[in-house]
């Protein structure tokens, strides 16, 4: 294209030469010539095509538009290449031609200069030349978008810049676009069209523009009591700077019934959300907790700031900035309303606030992964305060991409049935590392790991012997890949002559080769405080919350690691119901228990029963099967990483014997249930193993 461009603009220097610019024509004279499509314009055209001779960088047919966004658009976007066209009578060269302005003489050899040129690239020539090089070197190559053409553009339109010794001079810049929307000057193609995606996605087209004084529609939502104002697209990252995920519901109720749990313990508490986006999880502890808490909204983003400041004074709280009101706070409420509480607003990078000052409660959430904000936030913890950490990276926490979580994390994990544990695991290991660095160990209170976040709670215990035992909690993981059995690297600096030795499986000597993998470094401590747990299902039942008392509840269960049937908690929000006293009698009783409870810590991991099904055989209800393993002497209870998953202490190979032997067979026409119930153990630990070569001689090696 450039060759051809070079062949078009290179004309003799006798012809240059021979070209004589005659002198203006009387005003009543300049009648801009039509296109050669075009039907002649008329006598009372003139006007307005002298006052576009005067403002040769906008476009005739978009400085006749009324808005006035239209009228700073580059000569470079057009809607049809007849308005490209057009140009070429209009700019200021061709008006000091008055030849050039009679459409008779238009191919009559009158020669016409490119309005996207300039004329030492491209010099003056007949108009059907003219038009070919306008179609090929600026049309064919435009961007479209809306209706209009953002065509390529070689003048120099970049701002002049200052010489060394004062002097101006225009900076040299090749062919070019001219956005549409903010007017910035992109060099390449693609680079222009991803730059005009970036525009859609966020939202800004060219009404948004148009229409500047209008506010774009907001809508508000209620979450927990609690009104909050969002943006359009809210629930699209990308599409807005103020993120609103209804999706985190749960994590946000979790969060809350932390703090309230930690807020009987001292009070009031300095409790900062780093990374507000719309406030709503500040508002909900400031507008429920009072004057327990001081709560502490930040965000980098200005627009964010700004929407946080009207939420606040939606719910009728206080926006503190710099240490004093707000002025404009008392103007919106109204007469006879009365402020619930204050809010301190801040715009800073999270890591420099939580570096300047200290808190009590911290809740990183930022967008992704939250490895680069946990050094600033055990620095200035106070002692037995929490950190809250959600994390997002699913991908790399779940080993879809697992070279991100070794940049990370500095984890190696591979895809395994217990997957979203191991993400846990992971990060509870990299707060532990960065609370350990800071002289600091940490108590885990509880893991979550559901569908589209990871959330970790840990309690800061001040002092070097405390760091020293969290370091000593992270562990490697060594990892069968045949039968997926696991179990955590025994502590020694001493080199063992064969790891395989410790898995509890003989996958290694039945089938010889590297068969395990060792995956982490990983937490190997326990993901649960049971006390905290029941504390925080006391703030659920006493604020009401719902929709959390469920999880909270199979939370408890598995850090004590006892089936749910052996008791249940019944939270009714009608009190005409008669399960209002049962109601009040656990409310009791799980207060009196708000000290730690000290039992044997739950066994790590789980085990899916889909996972390690016999084939030809039914398996009996989950339910039921964890009354056999527990009759069996084990201990047992369900997890909510895995709805299909059982927590137990009871080896592999005694997991699938007793599964084995409550199975049912398939019909076969012979079989019945009680011949394999009947079955001597023996036979039914050689049917296991026999099931277990199967299915490794049928996949082959199972390296996830």
């Amino acid at each position: 294209m450039e060759n051809m461009a070079e062949e078009e603009l290179l004309p003799l220097q006798e012809e240059a030469a021979q070209v004589r610019v005659p002198t203006p024509a009387p005003d009543s004279a300049r009648v801009p010539a039509p296109a050669p499509d075009s039907a002649p314009t008329s006598a009372s055209a003139s006007a307005p095509a002298l006052a576009l001779a005067q403002a040769p960088a906008l476009s005739p047919s978009l400085a006749s538009a009324p808005e006035e966004a239209e009228s700073k658009r580059h000569i470079s976007i057009q809607r049809q290449l007849g308005d490209l066209e057009k140009l070429a009578f209009v700019t200021e060269g061709d008006f000091d031609s008055a030849n050039s302005l009679n459409s008779d003489n238009l191919d009559a050899g009158n020669k016409q200069a490119c309005p996207l040129c300039p004329k030492e690239k491209f010099r003056a020539c007949n108009s059907h030349k003219l038009r070919r090089h306008l179609q090929n070197l600026h049309w064919k190559v435009s961007v479209e978008f809306e209706g209009y053409r953002m065509c390529i553009c070689h003048l120099p339109c970049r701002p002049v810049k200052p010489n060394v010794i004062g002097e101006q001079i225009s900076s040299k810049m090749g062919a070019h676009y001219h956005c549409i929307i903010c007017s910035a000057t992109i060099t390449r193609r693609t680079d222009m069209l991803g730059h005009v995606r970036r525009h859609v996605n966020k939202g800004e087209t060219k009404s948004r523009y148009t229409a500047a004084s209008a506010k774009p529609t907001t809508e508000i939502l209620k979450e927990a009591d609690t009104d909050v104002q969002v943006c359009p697209n809210y629930s699209i990252p990308q599409k807005t700077d103020s993120y609103f995920n209804p999706k985190m519901k749960l994590n946000r109720q979790l969060i809350f019934c932390t703090l309230a749990a930690l807020a009987e313990e001292r009070k009031p508490l300095e409790c900062l959300d780093a990374f507000g986006a719309t406030g709503i999880m500040g508002l909900q502890w400031a507008k429920h907790l009072g004057n327990a808490v001081k709560v502490t909204i930040n965000d980098l983003n200005e627009n964010s700031v700004t929407l946080i400041q009207e939420n606040c004074h939606l719910n009728k709280l206080k926006v503190v900035v710099d240490n004093k009101e707000k002025k404009e706070g008392d103007d919106i409420l109204e007469e006879g309303e009365e402020n619930l509480g204050n809010i301190k607003v801040t715009k800073m990078d999270a890591n420099v606030l939580m570096h300047l000052r200290s808190f009590d409660f911290i809740h990183l959430d930022p967008f992704g992964t939250s490895v680069n904000y946990l050094d600033s936030a055990f620095r200035n913890i106070r002692n037995l305060g929490i950190v809250s950490v959600t994390s997002t990276d699913i991908s790399s926490l779940y080993a879809k991409a697992q070279h991100v979580a070794r940049r990370h994390y500095g984890c190696n994990i591979v895809r395994t049935e217990y997957y979203k544990e191991l993400a846990a695991r992971i990060v509870v290991a990299a707060v532990a590392r960065a609370a350990a660095r800071c002289n600091k160990g940490i108590e885990v209170l509880f893991a979550v790991a559901l569908e589209h976040f990871v959330l970790v709670v840990v309690r800061v215990v001040r002092g070097p012997t405390s760091a020293d035992e969290t370091a000593k909690k992270i562990q490697y993981l060594i990892h069968c890949q045949w039968c997926e059995e696991r179990i955590f690297q025994k502590d020694g600096n001493m080199v063992e002559e064969n790891p395989y030795r410790q898995l509890p499986c003989n996958c290694h000597g039945s089938m010889p080769g590297k068969t395990a993998i060792e995956l982490g470094p990983l937490w190997s401590s326990s993901l649960f405080n049971t006390g905290f747990l029941k504390r925080m299902l006391f703030e659920s039942l006493h604020h009401g919350l719902e929709d959390i008392q469920t999880l909270i509840k199979t939370l408890i269960f598995e850090s004590e690691c006892t089936p749910q049937s052996q008791f249940s908690v019944h939270a009714s929000s009608n009190p005409n119901k008669q399960g209002k006293r049962r109601s009040n009698e656990m409310i009791t009783n799980l207060a009196k228990k708000q000290k730690t409870d000290v039992s044997t810590e739950h066994p790590p991991f789980y085990y899916n029963i889909h996972r390690h099904s016999i084939k030809g055989m039914n398996m009996p209800k989950l339910k039921k099967f964890l009354c056999y393993l527990s009759q069996a002497g084990f201990r047992v209870s369900r997890t909510h990483f895995d709805p299909m998953g059982v927590r137990t202490d009871a080896p592999l190979m005694q997991f699938k014997s007793i599964l084995l032997k409550y199975s049912t067979p398939t019909y076969t026409g012979g079989q019945s249930e009680g011949n394999v119930q009947s079955a001597p153990e023996d036979t039914v630990a050689d049917r296991v193993e026999m099931s277990v070569n199967d299915k490794a001689e049928a996949s082959g090696c199972r390296r996830w």
